[in-house]
């Protein structure tokens, strides 16, 4: 069944009236634009979203739907925009939302900066429901990666597809990255059922039935609203936050050429100037950045905690009868300045060097993320300062990790950090790969060691997805944009630490305060994260949170 199709079924005969915005293709790569040619002459559709309002029995609500067909329903920064700007039209309208998801996640060709996507739409949501506003969503066959791990794990009530292929982590990149199909009958909807993460498994035939009866009861008795008229779509949707200011040359997202979108397209439009950047930004190739970060004897979370903070007590787990040992929560003080610090650990480490794989260490489960979102809560208590430290290869991918929960972790854990009060700095150390990278990203401020990287995927895994093969997963990286040189050049990064010592006569291992340079980079570094955390600390709130969360809006807009 198609989008348009789910949604005719859903809402009352008559009542449906798109939202949409028409977008261009504009992007250069014309392996790209071949491809959102395809997709548009086979569905009828100008991208994977589609969004408008209707009326279940009478009320008035906004829908928002993935077009399967069109791309795997994957989310570009185009898609992306629309989904943004019909939560925040329902917000403003104070619509309930209902959600129909059937999406591979992240759109690969756009790379990172696609992927920062996931966090302006959880972020959307969150404001959504903050507002008293119902969330529904239905799960449909499939829905895995980032998509199920943000606005797809969110709803106040969630019901899936029956027989729906529902999971974190698409059974082809599995299969790719392991070299094993993942267990059968997991990523199932009825399983997901029986553990507790979604609430009904339903044909499309009972949604509007089971909505109406939901929204009789979340609405609270209040009126459905409606239109004077009865009919039609209402108001323009607002654009981005107040004060918002476009970003930083995003020439890798979906409509975001060089000069802007194409005349008459929509913010975002479909297609990209160029995807990722190469050597085009200066800086080392994204190879050599993947290399240098999986070697087994590069620094990590406790090297630099131990080279660079003061008075470090650890707390173990969720406080909830949970541990998980990819995750380490401390408070410290950091180059002076009091924190509470989480973060990715690299402690569990395999012999010999790992840069030629996905990388070595501990994933990170759903307890984990569970006592990352403890470390929030004392943060935002406490009125401390919260400094988040990524490194790692990737999330858990296992059967434990999908029936314990983990796309909804990760989506609660962005909802967490785009409306904590604390002020939060996250520092991009190491490996960036996928969910469990992108959990702890959406700080105030967000710093970058020279070889660090972020990716929707681990490139092994997105070249598995673009070539079914992993044998051009760095030149997949390569072109995605997942460079610390790209993410700062796209606003996704503020600052890079340079790994190196400008003057090695000063800060080489000759010098006697800093036996190695692995030292002198984390003294460095320690002292950075210091002054970051005091500047923020002594910012307003409330001009602190505007800005953080306009920052996160305009990724991937033109400039």
């Amino acid at each position: 069944m198609s989008a348009l199709q789910l949604i005719e079924a859903v809402v009352d005969p008559g009542s449906w009236h798109r939202w949409d915005e028409p977008v261009a293709i504009t992007t250069d790569d014309p392996a790209y634009r071949a491809d959102l040619e395809r997709a548009r002459e086979r569905t009828g559709l100008d991208e994977s979203v589609v969004t408008g309002e209707g009326r279940v029995e009478g009320r008035r609500v906004a829908v928002v739907a993935c077009e399967f067909r069109f791309l795997a329903g994957s989310i570009g920064v185009a898609s992306g925009e629309r989904l943004v700007r019909a939560v925040e039209r329902a917000t403003a309208e104070r619509l309930p939302l209902l959600a129909a998801p059937a999406s591979g996640g992240t759109r690969m060709q756009e790379g990172t900066v696609a992927f920062l996507q996931m966090v302006k739409v959880a972020a959307a949501i969150t404001d959504h429901k903050a507002a008293g506003l119902p969330y529904l969503v239905h799960l449909r066959h499939p829905t895995t990666g980032g998509v199920l791990a943000s606005w797809g794990s969110l709803g106040h009530v969630t019901a899936a597809e029956p027989g729906a292929l529902i999971g974190f982590m698409g059974p082809r990149v599995h299969e790719a990255l392991y070299g094993e199909e993942f267990p059968a009958g997991v990523q199932v909807a009825e399983n997901l059922m029986a553990h507790g993460l979604v609430d009904a498994v339903l044909p499309a035939e009972r949604l509007s039935e089971v909505a109406a009866r939901v929204l009789r009861v979340l609405c609270g008795g209040a009126a459905p609203v409606t239109r004077e008229d009865g009919a039609g779509p209402a108001a323009a949707p607002p654009g981005p936050p107040a004060g918002a200011t476009p970003g930083t040359a995003p020439g890798t997202g979906a409509g975001t050429g060089p000069e802007g979108p194409a005349p008459g397209a929509a913010p975002g439009g479909a297609g990209a100037a160029s995807v990722g950047s190469g050597s085009g930004r200066g800086g080392p190739g994204a190879e050599v950045s993947i290399r240098r970060s999986r070697r087994a004897e590069r620094p990590g979370l406790r090297d630099l905690l131990r080279a660079a903070a003061a008075d470090v007590s650890p707390l173990s787990g969720t406080g909830a009868g949970e541990h998980d040992p990819g995750l380490l929560l401390a408070l410290a003080r950091v180059g002076g300045t009091p924190c509470v610090v989480l973060g990715h650990d690299r402690a569990a480490r395999h012999g010999g060097a790992a840069a030629d794989g996905p990388g070595e260490g501990q994933p990170l489960g759903p307890a984990g993320l569970r006592t990352a979102r403890r470390g929030m809560r004392i943060a935002a208590e406490l009125g401390l300062p919260l400094l988040t430290v990524v490194d790692t290869a990737g999330a858990a991918l296992n059967r434990e990790a999908e029936e314990g929960g983990l796309a909804g972790e990760i989506a609660r854990c962005l909802a967490d950090m785009v409306t904590l009060p604390a002020p939060t700095l996250c520092l991009l150390l190491g490996q960036g790969a996928g969910g469990a990278a992108l959990a702890l990203l959406p700080a105030d401020r967000v710093l970058a060691a020279r070889h660090a990287w972020l990716s929707p995927l681990p490139p092994e895994g997105a070249s598995a997805i673009l070539y079914r093969t992993t044998e051009r997963a760095y030149e997949t990286a390569d072109r995605q944009g997942v460079r610390s040189a790209d993410l700062l050049a796209h606003g996704i990064v503020d600052r890079i630490v340079e790994e190196e010592p400008q003057d090695a006569a000063a800060e080489g291992p000759e010098h006697p305060e800093y036996p190695s340079r692995d030292d002198a980079f984390l003294a460095r570094l320690g002292a950075t994260l210091g002054a970051e955390l005091a500047t923020l600390r002594a910012q307003d709130q409330a001009e602190r949170l505007a800005a953080r969360r306009a920052r996160h809006r305009r990724i991937g807009l033109p400039g």
